[in-house]
């Protein structure tokens, strides 16, 4: 069975792609899933090649056939969403909850699946990547990263992978309780700042609630020591391991607008570091059983290079 390992944060640009993306290149063995469905950006660096695509409905809206409907305007009254109005169906205020179809003496009104986004198989020279893109204002972005993990999890088992990387979505909302679902180890990357600690928090408390273990890293860590200092603290109270500190580094940015990977052909402190990630988030996993891994407050990792 796959081992999940899901790269967290709780707000948007704490490092979470750049880190996924290295994990993934420095992997033996693993499928790559881009969960941040509503902007998705891991497979601008991998550059995959398309193998299938498949449409995703997160909805159904309701439709009105004229030729059997009555004009009783029971469907407008009922609508609790104010959708329908003058006997048309506005489609971004329908919310498809059915009381119009159940309400209609005519039978005049079915629901219609809205297709609200496409879900993507594709090959790049690390490995399979599967992400999706959910139509703006698209719905039931959850479920959307559920089947994303289900078509990842199905190429892993088939290929005999040994570890799902899953780019989690940021925050704490429903993409990210289906980001961490089956998780076996959640690896929240977070920054110095008071937005990044108060994210970290969140997740973590996120995760204490779902029971997924979890681990935490640093990214851009010397641009403030004060609240670095303050996210070593939170983890150390917390018995949430600190597997490593990612620092500032101009070459980052420069990496990632070319389309590259950092760890590949950059040897700069911000990919040494990601690299010593990796391998500490490696011992981590191994030098605790699966039994094992609702770690208690006590409990303290062997000697690793933290």
């Amino acid at each position: 069975m796959l081992f999940q390992l899901t790269i967290l944060s709780g707000k948007g640009g704490t490092g979470k792609t750049t880190v996924s993306a290295s994990f993934f290149s420095l992997a033996e063995s693993a499928v790559a899933a881009d969960c941040d469905v509503d902007a998705p950006n891991l497979h601008l660096l991998l550059s995959p090649s398309i193998v299938d695509k498949e449409e995703y409905s997160g909805i159904s809206i309701a439709k009105i056939d004229s030729s059997r409907c009555s004009e009783c305007m029971v469907c407008e009254t009922t609508c609790s969403f104010g959708a329908i109005k003058g006997l048309k169906v506005d489609q971004l205020s329908c919310m498809g909850c059915a009381v119009c179809e159940l309400a209609c003496p005519d039978n005049a009104i079915t629901l219609i699946p809205e297709i609200t986004g496409e879900v993507f198989s594709s090959e790049t020279e690390k490995g399979p990547l599967v992400f999706a893109l959910l139509k703006p204002g698209g719905e039931t972005s959850g479920k959307l990263v559920t089947r994303v993990k289900e078509i990842a999890l199905s190429i892993g088992d088939e290929r005999k992978a040994e570890m799902l990387i899953v780019d989690g979505a940021p925050g704490i909302g429903c993409p990210v309780i289906a980001s961490i679902a089956g998780s076996n180890l959640a690896l929240a990357a977070c920054e110095p700042t008071l937005s990044g600690i108060l994210g970290l928090r969140r997740v973590h408390d996120l995760a204490v609630h779902f029971g997924v273990w979890m681990a935490a890293c640093i990214n851009k860590s010397d641009i403030n020591p004060e609240l670095s200092n303050a996210i070593r603290k939170y983890c150390d109270e917390n018995s949430v391991p600190l597997l490593g500190e990612i620092p500032f580094d101009e070459e980052v940015n420069s990496a990632t607008m070319r389309g590259e990977i950092l760890v590949e052909g950059h040897s700069g402190p911000a990919a040494q570091a990601i690299e010593r990630l990796w391998k500490n988030t490696l011992t981590l996993i191994d030098s605790t059983s699966i039994e094992a891994r609702g770690l208690s407050k006590d409990e303290r990792l062997p000697d690793a290079d933290f």
